[in-house]
């Protein structure tokens, strides 16, 4: 026999109902309600950045709850603390924070329509300040998304500018100097006229980017692209597309563009890609290639068969390598690739000319060779990365492709810097107990000689030099931070120029001339 149950437990059972649907709200509809006039329907952003986990990066959990309740100072983000309880924002969290269903489309149509030069703009003839325009240095500010544009010899703010929502990797600057590029996360494409001062437009090249390169001759932009799995060329010249190139494995497995870089020597684009074994190499003059996809089963003339030829602009070449390699750096003459297969614990070295890798070197706890940099020492060239995982830089002879050297440093760094001419390695501690140290070694002894500490308890990172390597600008990379100037002669701080959380800073005669010791 059923129990009859009474009004008064039916009323009690309706009241736990309606507590429960209470604990429960549904994270997609305050996102349709709050967020999306701002991020978009689609979480693909709008007059807010794109909301997805390829986007957002390390900004999960807490970090995120307590960013939609608080807002984000400077910016257009509101905080929901008031409108909102803890149990809708983590909901809302968790809804952005969640893979979209369908990979979206965002080809040549999408870009294209995206596409937005600014109104205001007007080349000028010469630069608009009296400043050496090649001892410009920019700071990427990312506590507000801005960027200041210093001068290299009074460290005067010529300008500051707003950025895309999140720059990531760092500026291309054209040949001459003149314009730079600077890319979002959610992949925004910025040009800005250093004579100028003023913004020239920007485009959405993908939905989620991881960095760009500048062709040698300044005319093609690439945009290595996470989502969707493409790599977008632009033309530098008015941001308009050349080329989508969908990026899959010889079997036919899609792949993740890891990086895109400039290669000066060759004419071409190299690409890390992330899913498959293999790295590309994208021609960016006319008589690219021919590049054979496939076997070649002759090369006596008038025999020569191929599964497929690219030939010419924008012509592809694959090399196999024997497992996804990440994070490249390359030699002086662009002969030699070194990249980090970070699962095995091994860099490998590649022979592009060849097409093979030639060489394996012990590099454990993720190596950073993107920040890594070359010199020479005794006639021979030598490079040094730094660990993510490990406090210790690698010494590595590029001739015999041996690591000479292990230096213990305080804690893991991520960047490292020097200048043709100063003598020393100026390398950060970015995480850990001792991350406000910057240990500088001296390149001939390969040894630590002095450990600077302007900032106990901050996060010191990131050196950059001015034309001349007379000054060294170092980050306080914090919300309420600043540029350090330091006289590299004696080691004295000069001044600090006060700014939002600043990153990368890139000068750009380094820049432009591939000066030892900046990375490239």
């Amino acid at each position: 026999m059923i129990p009859r149950i009474g009004f008064c437990n039916l009323a009690l059972l309706g009241l736990l109902a309606g507590t429960a649907l209470q604990a429960a709200p549904d994270g997609a509809m305050i996102y349709a309600d709050q967020c999306a006039a701002c991020h978009g329907a689609g979480r693909l952003g709008g007059t807010g950045p794109a909301l997805l986990p390829e986007s957002l990066g390390r900004l999960t959990g807490e970090k995120l709850t307590a960013l939609i309740a608080a807002g984000r100072p400077m910016t257009q983000m509101p905080a929901f603390k008031d409108t909102l309880s803890a149990a809708e924002i983590a909901a809302v969290a968790a809804h952005v924070s969640a893979p979209l269903p369908e990979v979206p489309v965002w080809g040549v149509a999408e870009i294209t329509a995206s596409r937005a030069p600014d109104p205001g703009y007007h080349p000028a003839t010469k630069p608009v300040f009296t400043a050496d325009p090649m001892n410009v240095t920019l700071v990427v500010e990312t506590g507000d998304h801005h960027v200041s544009v210093l001068d290299g010899d009074s460290f005067a703010v010529l300008d500051r500018f707003s950025t895309p929502f999140a720059v990531h990797g760092g500026p291309k600057f054209t040949p001459d100097g003149r314009y730079v590029f600077i890319m979002s996360r959610d992949g925004w494409v910025q040009k800005y006229d250093l004579w100028s001062l003023h913004e020239v437009g920007r485009v959405r090249a993908g939905l989620n980017s991881r960095n760009i390169a500048l062709s040698p001759d300044g005319q093609w932009l690439a945009v290595a692209n996470y989502l969707p799995n493409t790599l977008t060329i632009l033309s530098a010249a008015d941001l308009s597309v050349a080329r989508v190139m969908p990026v899959a494995g010889r079997d036919g497995t899609p792949s993740r563009v890891s990086a895109v870089y400039q290669a000066p020597d060759r004419g071409s684009f190299l690409l890390a890609l992330k899913d498959v074994p293999e790295i590309w190499e994208i021609a960016t003059t006319p008589d690219g290639g021919p590049f054979h996809d496939g076997f070649v089963h002759s090369h006596e003339a008038g025999m020569e068969e191929a599964l497929a030829t690219e030939q010419g602009l924008f012509a592809r070449r694959r090399i196999a390598v024997s497992a996804p390699l990440d994070d490249f750096f390359f030699d002086p003459g662009y002969r030699n690739l070194i990249g980090a297969n970070r699962g095995a614990g091994t860099g490998v070295v590649v022979n592009l000319d060849v097409g093979r890798e030639i060489a394996t070197l012990p590099l454990p706890g993720m190596p950073h060779l993107g920040s890594g940099i070359s010199w020479v020492r005794d006639g021979r060239r030598l490079m040094a990365v730094p660990h993510l995982e490990e406090g210790r830089i690698s010494i590595i002879d590029m001739q015999e492709w041996q690591v000479i050297k292990v230096i213990e440093t305080s804690g893991p760094g991520f960047f490292l810097r020097s200048h043709d001419g100063n003598p020393y390695i100026w390398a950060d501690v970015f995480t850990g107990p001792n991350k406000g140290q910057m240990h500088l070694i001296d390149k001939e002894t390969l040894e630590v000689v002095k450990v600077l500490t302007p900032a106990p308890g901050k996060t010191v990172a990131h050196t950059e030099f001015t034309r001349d390597g007379s000054r060294a600008l170092v980050s306080i990379w914090e919300q309420d931070g600043a540029v350090i100037v330091y006289d590299t002669a004696t080691l004295t701080e000069i001044t600090r120029l006060p700014m939002r959380k600043p990153s990368g800073k890139y000068n750009v005669w380094n820049k432009i001339t591939f000066e030892d010791g900046t990375s490239h």
